[in-house]
């Protein structure tokens, strides 16, 4: 039965929503894509008798969909290659500088349009088994004016013809490309002159993001690009503090950036900062797991100063390989120590904060879409305790079910 109409009901339906209690038993009513109810209690008998489908959860745990709010979705090749210099100690960086982004820059220039679309259309699949139902991607895998756009050409692309919704970033300034190899000031004139005017009057972006780290971009090169990029319009995002304590963390909530993003080495007075400026904090765990790195980001020390928390899977061919969001979330309790209540806010309303659609997603809350996952699980602890496991039995994207005990369903 396919209806514009539908009501889930359970015993542990977890809203985000600070109006409802942290386990509704009761039931949310939907109507054309939108939630038009939540309310505890047993379904009216009023339902039976009309044309609304009634979904019964019984005692799994309804969540909704989650938002994944940093990813690289679009991009070439693999970089498998690259995992034994990683297991004979070789860091990130040192990678980065025989290879690393720019092997997947070289592929991913070197495919077309429809190549790209149908490489990150499979992923964007994968993600939604996994309950992801709005997705951060970012660009920053062509470095030229033409894949850039291309990139973002094909995100915004997918944002139509696919069920999940995609935002999209511009982030250029990921690394120097080729062409630009020591003339750091010659790409971001070139970034801001010739590629972001354009990408700004057709509306292939949201924000705009910068790898503010030692040996990428510097603190002022990512101040003036940033300011730069927020008086032309965009909202702003930065990978900050990855390796060193730079101070993007600090840059970010200063600007008054959207997010700020890795932060496995941030500061004591950024964390302050990003409490005080309201910059929700993006963690990646996966991305710290897979870089075999000795050190989280300080998730608890950010959640006791008043931090807001998201997390993401940081999808992308060399540093978290995965699409999937549950990953990221046993890292986030098994690496970071943050409990199970944290995390699912972590993937639902914050990360709807961290890519400003909390209006619109990530609670189930009227007036919202009505993106809701059902699980296999009764509880959020049991969610995250039994890690490895695809806990998702099915996924609604505005109200339609989009995908099925693993696979998708939509047309």
């Amino acid at each position: 039965m396919e209806t514009d109409k539908l009501v889930i009901r359970s015993k542990a339906i977890y809203s985000a929503d600070e109006n409802y209690p942290a386990l509704l038993d009761g039931y949310i009513v939907i109507e054309d894509g939108k939630i038009t109810d939540v309310r505890h209690g047993d379904l009216p008998q009023e339902f039976s008798a009309s044309d609304f489908e009634v979904v019964d959860a019984g005692e799994d745990l309804v969540l909704p969909g989650f938002i994944d709010p940093h990813t690289h979705l679009v991009h070439g090749g693999s970089r498998e290659l690259e995992l034994d210099m990683k297991l004979a100690g070789k860091s990130y960086m040192e990678i980065h500088k025989i290879g690393g982004i720019r092997s997947t820059v070289q592929a991913t220039r070197s495919l077309t349009e429809q190549e790209l679309y149908d490489k990150a259309q499979a992923s964007l699949d994968r993600m939604l088994t996994y309950g992801t139902t709005t997705v951060e991607a970012k660009s920053g895998y062509g470095l030229d004016k033409k894949t850039e756009i291309r990139c973002l050409e094909v995100a915004q692309r997918l944002n139509l013809e696919h069920p999940a919704d995609v935002v999209s970033t511009y982030m250029g300034a990921h690394a120097l490309p080729p062409e630009f190899e020591s003339d750091s000031k010659g790409y971001i004139n070139f970034m801001l002159t010739e590629v972001m005017p354009e990408i700004k009057e057709r509306n292939l972006a949201e924000f705009c993001d910068i790898f503010c780290e030692e040996g990428i971009f510097d603190i002022e090169t990512s101040r003036n690009y940033l300011q730069q990029a927020k008086d032309m319009g965009f909202l702003l995002k930065a990978h900050a503090d990855e390796i060193v304590p730079l101070g993007g963390a600090e840059l970010a909530a200063e600007l008054g950036a959207v997010s700020a993003e890795h932060l496995m080495a941030i500061s004591d007075r950024g964390i302050e900062m990003l409490a005080e400026s309201g910059t929700v904090a993006v963690l990646l765990p996966a991305t710290t797991f897979f870089l075999m790195a000795d050190q989280y980001a300080p998730a608890r020390k950010m959640l006791s100063a008043g931090v807001q928390v998201a997390l993401a899977t940081d999808y992308n061919p060399g540093s978290s390989p995965t699409e999937n969001i549950q990953t990221a979330m046993s890292h986030a309790c098994f690496g970071m120590g943050m409990r199970p209540g944290e995390i699912l806010l972590s993937v639902t309303l914050n990360a709807a904060k961290a890519v400003k659609r909390e209006d619109v997603a990530g609670s189930i809350t009227p007036g919202k879409n009505a993106d809701i996952l059902i699980t296999d699980v009764k509880s959020p602890a049991e969610l995250i305790y039994r890690f490895g496991v695809n806990h998702i039995v099915k996924v609604y994207k505005k109200g339609r079910l989009a995908a099925r005990q693993g696979r998708v369903c939509y047309e």
